[in-house]
């Protein structure tokens, strides 16, 4: 038995990123991917009693139908809540070094702010992906993130 579940409340860092894979490789036919940073602060008092603040950012990924939701509702500063699970991968960038990352790769996400007024957006609102959160992506795989 095994389990990877990761739960995070936090800020949108900046705009999300979206965009499409190219539908000839073993990925699928134009899967949408959206991509963005979220923060999660952990405020503390030390034993001097001064307020401390550790600020961690996720890399977070969401495909398809939560790529829609990202695309149309989510915005930097958005507070969102993410369930979803780890991954890490690797890839040789343009100067050949081999670069690693770990992304949380979304499989819930509500949005928790009040009411949007640009897109009416209620709090609360969630989306849930309906499918496989993410294609099979083998190493050396040209990704768009």
């Amino acid at each position: 038995m095994s389990l990877n579940k990761a739960m995070l409340i936090g800020n949108v860092g900046q705009d999300p990123t979206v965009r499409y894979l190219d539908g000839n490789s073993t990925n699928g036919a134009n899967a949408k991917v959206a991509t963005f940073t979220l923060a999660t602060t952990e405020r503390y008092r030390d034993r001097s009693g001064n307020l401390q603040e550790n600020t961690e950012w996720h890399n977070i990924v969401a495909w398809r139908g939560l790529a829609d939701t990202v695309e149309r509702f989510v915005k930097k500063g958005s507070q969102l809540y993410i369930e979803g699970h780890l991954r890490s991968r690797s890839w040789t960038d343009q100067a050949g070094q081999k670069r690693y990352i770990t992304e949380i790769v979304a499989d819930t996400l509500q949005l928790l702010n009040r009411k949007d007024r640009e897109n009416d957006v209620p709090a609360g609102f969630t989306a849930q992906s309906s499918a496989p959160s993410a294609p099979a992506v083998q190493e050396g795989d040209d990704l768009p993130f």
